[in-house]
């Protein structure tokens, strides 16, 4: 790992403010430096997921600046009673597992770094940016093993990720690798 850059890392609650920047760095690091060509990942359906993320209650954002250059993002929500986070699980989970409260999940739906803040230590800065004061006991994610080798799920494992299955949250998403982590971990 290269020196971890002096990094601006702001909070966002309004996705005007970031919309463009967000799905550019999406475009850029997901269609562009990862080959990930399918319609999923185009910069109309991203679009149509991060407004409907931004639209929920809680949203949040943490976009890491690097001298005023954007150098990646992550954001995500808390899970209310009514998401349907759990519902797109392959992998069937214990009884209780899957009860919201507002309280309980936060979903961390994106973290996304460009090229040249990668292997620096910048994803884990946003990330714990990100979670940093939340009041939920545990986070969420999910991951496409593939296009990394199996490397990024790793990482999540070395930050006290765990798997608990797998997830297909579209018809047309890859089917990710779901993982939580204690959030006071």
């Amino acid at each position: 790992m290269t020196d971890t850059p002096a990094l601006d890392l702001r909070h966002v609650r309004d996705v005007a403010d970031v919309r463009q920047t967000i799905i550019d760095i999406h475009l850029e690091v997901r269609c562009q430096d990862f080959g990930l060509t399918a319609p999923f990942y185009s910069a109309e359906r991203f679009g149509e997921r991060l407004d409907g993320h931004a639209s929920a209650a809680g949203w949040e954002a943490v976009i890491a600046y690097d001298q005023g250059e954007p150098a990646g993002f992550a954001y995500g929500v808390p899970l209310g009673p009514t998401s349907r986070w759990w519902t797109a699980m392959i992998t069937p989970l214990p009884d209780g597992y899957t009860e919201e409260t507002g309280r309980r999940t936060f979903a961390l739906n994106e973290i996304v770094v460009r090229k040249n803040w990668r292997g620096t230590g910048a994803s884990r800065r946003i990330h714990d940016e990100l979670l940093s004061g939340r009041r939920e006991e545990r986070v969420t994610l999910l991951v496409n093993p593939l296009p990394s080798d199996g490397k990024v799920p790793a990482l999540y494992e070395r930050w006290g990720y765990e798997t608990i299955g797998q997830q297909q949250p579209f018809s047309d998403s890859p089917v990710f690798t779901a993982m939580t982590r204690n959030l006071s971990s």
